[in-house]
């Protein structure tokens, strides 16, 4: 099957043409027949798997005729990242539509976007809250809108952002089209969906578990070991681009800086940094001036680079639907990928529900010659931590030719979870994992 089949204009086929694009992913063979009949539709899949273009593309097909400078279509998204990728997907596919779209999050000035708005746009990607300041200022108005996307919804419910989309939902037209993409469907997202949604359509994609092309291990380490255990990995392992994940964005920013001292590349993302700050080191990172970001599980919800060879849990999650979205940032487009956690005693109850959800056993790793009764020496200088381990870090391949070279390596590798014999089983500790109440660190976009 191919993109010529869903007969979309010439215009829209040539935003295809442009980024390369050929046979629709699953998701989006499944979404795109049904958008484009005018059906609402809820959509479930994977990071990485092509749900933005799923909606994207009908959007662009069904918005190039009609009216122009009125706002028909609204996408709105959790993160600030999400919100700028699923624009930067407007515009390259939308380019010879000549459609315009705009964002709107926080953390910015908001006069340009008023500015923007002036001019005339028929898409609006958005975050809640900084929607909700433009609709009470009346710099904003939904009374033509004909499209509703709710992306990543269970993300934004993760947020405490439901009470936000309710006030949103006033402000839009009863008669439109409603879609609701996410990767997981826990209660509340149902319970929204049968609120919003009209006899909808239900497609999936393989949601239930990450991406079969990822391959996953755990590190069991003590606690006090966990940051030279990481530079010991990273020293030891060829990657390409590397996604670190922690629970906090204060530990995120000081494990950018230790790997810096111990001489890595790294940047973090965190929710401390400003706009600038984080594109720089988005652009940074995308570019390959920073090998590896350091990053919490809300800065980096929407990120859609394509080579990152590794992620990297020095924190296990919260949840399992964490672990599913995080890992789901590498093994994208039908590339391999490697997913690492390091685990401590206290994470054993955490740990096997991840394998409950994988169904398997996943494998345990030991580092050789990694001194794991050592005690954490007190003011340690981490840029002696390669010296200490005894190997210096190779040399990072260039991110394309690591990842031909991932896929070449793999290619005969089974791609589900690894089993280890019983006599490996790491000794953890039930009842360990941290559980964070859903919507109790809600941040205001």
């Amino acid at each position: 099957m191919s993109f010529t089949s869903f007969d979309f204009h010439a215009d829209v086929v040539a935003g295809v043409r442009a980024l390369g694009y050929h046979a629709p992913t699953p998701i989006q063979k499944q979404a795109i027949p049904p958008v484009l009949a005018g059906r609402d539709v809820i959509g479930l899949a994977q990071t990485g798997t092509g749900k933005t273009a799923a909606f994207v593309l009908p959007i662009l097909q069904r918005l190039r005729q009609g009216p122009r400078g009125r706002v028909r279509a609204l996408i709105i998204a959790p993160t600030r990242e999400l919100a700028e990728q699923i624009h930067t997907t407007i515009g390259d596919l939308g380019r010879q539509t000549r459609l315009r779209s705009v964002t709107l999050y926080g953390g910015v000035g908001i006069t340009p976007q008023i500015s923007r708005l002036r001019a005339g746009v028929e898409i609006v990607v958005a975050c809640p809250g900084r929607l909700l300041d433009h609709l009470g200022q009346g710099t904003v108005r939904l009374n033509n809108l004909e499209v509703l996307v709710l992306d990543e919804a269970d993300r934004m419910l993760d947020m405490g952002f439901l009470p936000d989309v309710r006030r949103i939902l006033k402000h839009v037209p009863a008669q439109r089209q409603t879609l609701l993409f996410s990767a997981t469907m826990p209660d509340d997202v149902g319970r929204l969906a049968r609120e919003v949604l009209r006899e909808p359509v239900t497609v999936q994609a393989g949601h239930t578990r990450p991406l079969e092309t990822i391959a996953h291990a755990l590190y069991p380490v003590g606690a006090h070991l966990k940051t030279p255990l990481l530079l010991a990995l990273l020293a030891r392992t060829s990657t390409g681009s590397v996604l670190v994940f922690t629970r906090t964005k204060h530990r995120a920013k000081r494990l950018a800086q230790q790997l810096q001292r111990a001489g890595f590349p790294a940047t973090s993302l965190q929710g401390n940094l400003s706009q600038n700050q984080r594109q720089a080191s988005m652009e940074g990172f995308r570019s390959g001036k920073f090998q590896i970001m350091v990053a919490t599980d809300i800065a980096a919800r929407g990120l859609d680079i394509a080579l990152i060879s590794h992620v990297i849990n020095y924190d296990v999650p919260d949840t399992v639907d964490a672990y599913t979205h995080r890992i789901g940032r590498t093994g994208r487009a039908a590339r391999t990928g490697d997913a690492f956690t390091l685990v401590t005693p206290e994470d054993g109850e955490m740990v096997r529900s991840i394998e409950r959800r994988l169904g398997g056993r996943l494998e345990r790793r030991a580092l050789d010659g990694f001194d794991y009764q050592a005690q954490a020496p007190e003011g340690m200088d981490f840029s002696r931590a390669r010296a200490l381990n005894g190997q210096g870090q190779r040399r990072a391949r260039p991110p394309a030719e690591q990842a031909t070279a991932n896929d070449r390596s793999r290619a005969s590798r089974p791609t589900s979870p690894k089993v280890a014999p019983a006599a490996d089983r790491a000794q953890t500790a039930p009842g360990g994992a941290r559980r964070r109440g859903r919507g109790r660190s809600r941040a205001r976009a």
